[in-house]
């Protein structure tokens, strides 16, 4: 059974996506940095490989979507709270994301996201414990 996730996605400029991430709060594994791509890391059990177009494009066989006509994905995290939510969107819209939803308040749920520099839609969301006890 897998234990941990390798989310691998195109970026257009490695660099710039460094930069942008960084700005978020997050490091980088060296040792699995060069310049076709480098390994995010979002907690001890996930990471995204941020792989320059070239690069990504040598391990499929398929188009690599075009984020501004169509969604591949939404990578969906979650926050601690609801103030953490709303801190990593300032944080990606101050370093140059844009947010194409308002935030969602479902009471127990809420979430909010952004569409990073390559299109890529993030999501963060808090769910209220005491809820998900209840389901």
């Amino acid at each position: 059974m897998a234990t941990k996730i390798f989310l691998n996605l195109p970026v257009k400029d490695l660099n710039k996506s460094v930069e942008f991430f960084t700005k978020l709060g997050y490091s980088f594994n060296a040792q699995f940095t060069n310049q076709d791509g480098t390994c995010m890391i979002i907690s001890e059990d996930i990471y995204v490989m941020l792989l320059v177009e070239k690069f990504f494009k040598s391990f499929i066989k398929k188009e690599i979507a075009d984020t501004s006509k169509t969604t591949e994905a939404i990578i969906c995290l979650s926050a601690d709270n609801r103030e953490a939510v709303d801190e990593v969107v300032k944080k990606a819209v101050a370093a140059g994301a844009t947010t194409p939803t308002e935030a969602q308040d479902q009471g127990f749920m809420y979430s909010h996201g952004f569409q990073d520099l390559d299109g890529h839609l993030w999501e963060f969301v808090y769910m209220d414990p005491a809820a998900v006890n209840q389901a």
